[in-house]
């Protein structure tokens, strides 16, 4: 996949974040292990305690990564997907994109884990990745279209 960034320019990807919700029932070490292999093998999910409607215990997981490790990132989980997969998020690419230019994306958590990426809802993996768009030409869904294309994002 060809680079993020022009020359002498920083990385176009501001940041990336992954969430997820990890039920008692789950294995929050094994979730935090598919996350941090989708964006990188250097990071480590930030855990919060929650508590559910009838008391259950929840926590929110958090992988926050910024600078050339976020263009870094959202180049792992690009590359990750699968043709299909890409050709489904470019089909529909407005649909990911929010009013500030981040792309919103839900993998189905449970294939994450078996080390498929497949868009899901309800209790998902989410991404978003932030652009700094004022640097790359056009809107952000042809932005993400290049790079989900596999092309240049400039």
């Amino acid at each position: 996949m060809a680079p993020l960034r022009r020359p002498g320019v920083k990385s176009l990807i501001q940041s990336v974040e992954v969430t997820y919700l990890v039920h008692e029932t789950e294995d929050q070490e094994k979730l935090g292990r598919a996350a941090a292999e989708l964006v990188g093998a250097g990071s480590v999910p930030e855990a919060e305690p929650l508590e559910g409607h009838f008391s259950n215990k929840i926590t929110r997981a958090r992988i926050h990564i910024v600078g050339d490790e976020a263009e870094s990132a959202a180049r792992k989980i690009f590359e990750a997907m699968s043709k299909e997969l890409r050709q489904e998020i470019l089909s529909g690419i407005r649909a990911f994109v929010d009013e500030h230019s981040a792309l919103y994306l839900r993998f189905d958590k449970q294939l994450l884990v078996q080390g498929t990426l497949a868009l899901g809802s309800g209790d998902s993996v989410r991404v978003k990745v932030k652009p700094r768009l004022f640097q790359a030409k056009g809107s952000a869904p042809e932005f993400y279209g290049r790079l989900l294309e596999g092309g240049r994002a400039t």
